[in-house]
């Protein structure tokens, strides 16, 4: 079978539009936008910041301007003062009184120091007679050492000791007559006591009385009848011996008896005790010096705590200085204001939003780039950026974040290469020297 082939000049002209074609093609893919540039959109971004007061209170003024510029610590806007300027100055007058109290406080401590030294001083020259006196004394046979062998110290530790002990022993031995008084068989003896105390008190009261009108004028009368008085005594006081007399059979009466002795005896012993510390407790060691150090003692505590109101009084004072420097609201950098949402008459409260603030002179843009192409781009790879709004004109950027995961597809993402299910975010920095581009506007970045 014979093919039939199209004239030469059809077959030639057909080579010609395939080569044509192929050619045509092969431009285009080495064109900027089609040779495996990759192209994102995204919108024009700065940091921007909302600012509050941290205090609540009215306005009194603002001073921010929408679409003005700021630097950093402008003011913006102020709230009334007037509550705290009353705080601050009671927070001063009680300021100045603690440091008045401090003042008077040193002036006392040093008054009780310098009588300290005034009392140990007299102390130790009333002491200076007798301190070797000592030397002299015999120990008893008993001792086998010289009385002087210990120190005054180490006696005046030992006589606290017997003190202590003796006081222990008193109390019990009071404890024990309250114990022995509140028996069945010691109560009829304790009011054979109470009588018998009471008629010696009113014999010796009447003998008194007699007494006394020995010397009077023309007092026979009195005489008599103070004789009168003392007889009856007698006879009251006879009975009520008699009466004791006839209990001390019971044995109640021994046992009262046996443990108002054992009081007895505990408390001269006690009593020999505290003299025999007393003896010791000269010099420095007096009670005299001791009071006066404990004078000292106070005085230093007086300070201490005058000292401390000073530190709370400051503390306080700098609390409502610090919120002072609050009522005004500074700019925290240099910017624009965006938005102004307070006005003057208006009360606020902390953490309202009040004025919104970025700086245009950081801006950048965030686009996305599918999964296939993250491995194209890299920290401080440079790109060109168009707007709508300046047809024509191209604005440098630099990639300055990329994502280290990926995320799914943001509904506002446009690439060149179209969605994907996950991409990257690629964040830019833009520069704008001349201040044109404006925060939200449209963009499209091409990577370098």
């Amino acid at each position: 079978m014979n093919r039939m082939f199209p004239p030469l000049p059809v077959r030639i002209l057909a080579v010609l539009i395939v080569l044509s074609t192929l050619g045509y093609y092969a431009f285009r893919s080495l064109s900027p936008e089609e040779n495996g540039q990759l192209k994102a959109s995204g919108t024009i971004e700065a940091v921007t910041v909302n600012i509050s007061p941290e205090m609540a209170g009215k306005v009194v003024e603002v001073f921010a301007e929408e679409g003005r510029s700021v630097q950093a610590g402008d003011p913006l806007l102020s709230l009334d003062d007037s509550l705290l300027q009353s705080e601050k100055q009671t927070a001063q007058s009680a300021l100045d009184a603690a440091n008045a109290a401090v003042r008077t406080a040193e002036v006392a401590l040093a008054s009780a120091q310098l009588q300290h030294e005034l009392t140990l001083s007299n102390a130790l020259q009333q002491e200076s007679s007798s301190r070797t006196a000592i030397w002299d004394e015999f120990a008893p046979t008993e001792f086998d050492q010289p009385v002087w062998y210990f120190s005054k110290e180490e006696r005046i530790r030992a006589a606290q000791a017997e003190l202590d002990a003796k006081k222990s022993a008193l109390d019990d031995a009071l404890s024990n007559l309250e114990d022995i008084n509140q028996r069945a068989g010691s109560d009829d003896f304790l009011q054979v006591e109470s009588r018998l105390i009471q008629m010696r008190l009113a014999f010796q009261n009447a003998q008194d009385v007699y007494d006394s009108t020995s010397g009077a004028s023309d007092g026979q009368d009195l005489r008599d009848s103070a004789q009168v008085m003392l007889d009856e005594a007698k006879i009251d006081l006879e009975d009520a011996q008699k009466e004791y007399d006839d209990a001390l059979t019971t044995d109640g009466a021994a046992d009262v008896l046996e443990a108002r002795a054992d009081v007895m005896i505990a408390q001269e012993a006690y009593d020999r005790a505290v003299d025999s510390l007393r003896a010791l407790q000269t010099g420095a060691d007096s009670l005299q010096v001791q009071a006066a150090a404990k004078v000292v003692e106070q005085a230093q505590a007086a300070l201490e705590q005058a000292k401390a109101n000073v530190v709370s009084a400051q503390s306080r004072l700098d609390t409502i200085e610090t919120q002072l420097e609050k009522i005004t609201v500074h700019a925290p950098m240099d910017g624009v204001i965006l938005t102004r949402n307070i006005e003057p008459g208006e009360f606020v409260q902390p953490g309202a939003l009040a004025i919104s603030m970025a700086n245009l002179d950081e801006l950048t843009i965030t686009v996305y780039v599918p999964e296939n192409q993250y491995g194209n781009i890299s920290l401080g790879q440079e790109a060109s950026v168009t707007v709508d709004s300046f047809a024509g004109e191209t604005f440098d950027a630099v990639v300055v974040h990329i994502a280290d995961s990926a995320e799914f597809t943001p509904r506002n993402v446009q690439t060149a290469e179209g969605r994907s299910s996950t991409v990257y975010a690629i964040k830019l920095k833009v520069t704008d020297s001349e201040g044109k581009l404006k925060i939200g506007m449209p963009a499209d970045v091409v990577f370098k």
